[in-house]
């Protein structure tokens, strides 16, 4: 699962008692290796045979863009290949080619304020940070600077911070996130710096610049910023080999509080009543246009790597339904080798982030073989969704189905089976017509639904599946439950092996739990693609509407 997505859940997990130590901690080597290499009935082997395989030290975390992605790669093309899946892939392979950019900030900007005939030019790293732009090599903005609050234009939402307000041909500032009283999912997206610099360039600005929380520096001092955005980021190449970005104005830098202290200064509202405001429950700021006008520049440096997703595809029978296809996807990508955790391990090997889930997918799709589907089912590993969902957002924008003949994407992302789970979480599922679909699977397994246990953490818009959902496809993302053990097994992972070397083979995966949640899944997708109807949104549901979805308006 993408790093970003839970981080600060792993602050509040941590909490928890630990409900499974490591049996690392407690055995001596060659008792892990009894353990870990221990007999298992067939449908279970098969799952662990392929975790074994992907989550080995030798595949070194299974880094987008690395060697040893590139024969996770080929594994999960032999997998599907055995399973009877046609090649669904470039010039009549199992591979999709991926073009991958990565990008960073080249040098520390230029900013001057200029107030009154007085220039004064702001100190990079102290007063603000300069963004590498994915496609804009050289940046070079100048203009009046429009502070609209968090930049958030949702009309249909009772929200439109640029109502009143003219910015065309200006510079907005805006806060980060979004208002704390809207549908944390929606805040989720709207509160994303695309949305937000899509919601500028609509208005006519010409470019963004993000503040710093007011109140925050005390908290998370801007050297720690500073490092992040220095740090390259990674999207896909477009045909002319720049970077893909959907903003369509460039967001140049990020200010800390003492550089945005010197933006306000003169404004009719300064930067300590912004402070103040903050410390509200549901702070309400007015726009304004500060004084003086400001010249930005920022430059960025490029560099290019390659990966791929792996399809296979199980044609439909029906022949007035196999044109219809429903995917069923999972990452294969981790996030590679990093610092040396407490014992030595620098392998972040992704047992369950997410080779579990690819091992999910391999068996599900054994499952089809006594009866194949009537709509075509493709079934696809993702590369890259650590770097920021980028296999999905390149599948979905150069599908190798007409994208209108998508009707669902069914997501599996990092599983968390180290116990047994009485309920499951469809994230997204009480959007679309999928959540009935869901609810019959679930069910016939012996375990129930349950909302989302962590609305504020809007997971729904963070995992391959909202690609989908950007193009207006109904989505879920499946995930075991918190009820009985769960909670505990839950925050255990989260808060001591998730994204570290540790999330391997010495957890204490229930295997027979993997066989129950292949088969939930494949109960999913048995009945979507056999169904005579395919999957609508809800109507009136937010995104559906958003994205043009089916059913939605």
């Amino acid at each position: 699962m993408k790093a970003i997505h839970l981080l600060a859940r792993a602050g509040l997990i941590a909490l928890f008692p630990l409900a499974m130590p490591l049996f690392a901690q407690e055995k001596t080597p060659a008792e892990v290796n009894a353990l870990v290499n221990a007999p298992l009935p067939a449908d279970q082997a098969a799952l662990k045979a392929h975790v074994m395989f992907l989550a080995s030290d030798a595949m070194k975390g299974r880094e987008a863009g690395s060697g040893e992605y590139d024969i996770a790669a080929q594994y999960v093309a032999s997998r599907f290949y055995a399973a009877g899946l046609r090649p669904g892939g470039d010039a009549g392979g199992y591979l999709q080619a991926v073009p991958l950019v990565s990008y960073r900030p080249d040098g520390g900007g230029r900013v001057v304020r200029t107030m009154g005939g007085k220039a004064e030019t702001l100190v990079a790293g102290t007063d603000y940070a300069a963004l590498a732009d994915p496609h804009r090599a050289k940046v070079s903005l100048s203009g009046e600077i429009v502070f609209v609050g968090f930049g958030v234009s949702a009309p249909d939402r009772g929200r439109d911070d640029y109502a009143g307000v003219d910015v065309k041909g200006k510079i907005v500032a805006v806060l980060p996130g979004a208002p704390r009283d809207m549908n944390a999912e929606e805040r989720a997206y709207l509160g994303g710096g695309d949305a937000k610099a899509k919601a500028a360039a609509a208005h006519g600005a010409i470019g963004v610049i993000l503040l710093a929380t007011p109140g925050s520096a005390e908290k998370a001092p801007f050297e720690r910023t500073a490092e992040r955005t220095a740090k390259p980021r990674m999207t896909y190449a477009e045909a002319d080999g720049t970077g893909h970005g959907d903003a369509p104005i460039p967001t140049v830098a990020t200010f800390s509080e003492a550089g945005a202290a010197k933006l306000f200064a003169g404004a009719r509202t300064p930067w300590a009543a912004l402070v103040k405001e903050a410390k509200k429950k549901l702070p309400r700021y007015t726009a304004e246009a500060l004084p003086g006008v400001v010249e930005l520049e920022s430059a960025s440096s490029y560099g290019k790597a390659a990966s791929s997703n792996v399809i296979g595809v199980i044609p439909g029978r029906d022949p007035a339904l196999a044109k219809e296809v429903l995917v069923l996807s999972a990452h294969l990508d981790h996030i590679g080798v990093t610092a040396p955790d407490e014992n030595g391990d620098a392998i972040n090997n992704g047992a369950l982030d997410d080779a579990i889930g690819i091992a999910s997918l391999i068996e599900e799709a054994k499952r089809f073989k006594a009866q194949p589907p009537r709509r075509t089912i493709l079934f696809v590993a993702f590369t890259a969704e650590e770097k920021g969902l980028i296999g999905s957002a390149w599948f979905t924008a150069h599908p190798t189905v007409p994208i209108g003949e998508i009707v669902a994407d069914v997501n599996l992302d990092m599983p968390i089976l180290t116990y047994r789970f009485e309920d499951m979480v469809a994230f997204g599922g009480d959007r679309s017509t999928l959540g009935p679909v869901i609810a019959r699977a679930t069910a016939a397994i012996g375990v129930t639904m349950s909302p989302d246990p962590m609305p504020d953490e809007a997971i729904f818009v963070r995992s391959d599946h909202f690609n989908f959902v950007r193009r207006g496809i109904p989505s879920v993302f499946l995930w075991p439950g918190e009820k009985g053990p769960g909670k505990d097994a839950t925050s255990t992972f989260m808060s001591k092996h998730y994204h570290r070397p540790s999330d391997d083979l010495t957890q204490p995966i229930m295997w027979d739990q993997a066989v129950r949640f292949v088969d939930a899944n494949y109960r999913i997708a048995r009945e979507i693609a056999d169904a005579d109807a395919r999957p609508v949104w809800n109507k009136g549901d937010y995104f559906g509407a958003l994205f043009g979805g089916p059913m939605a308006r």
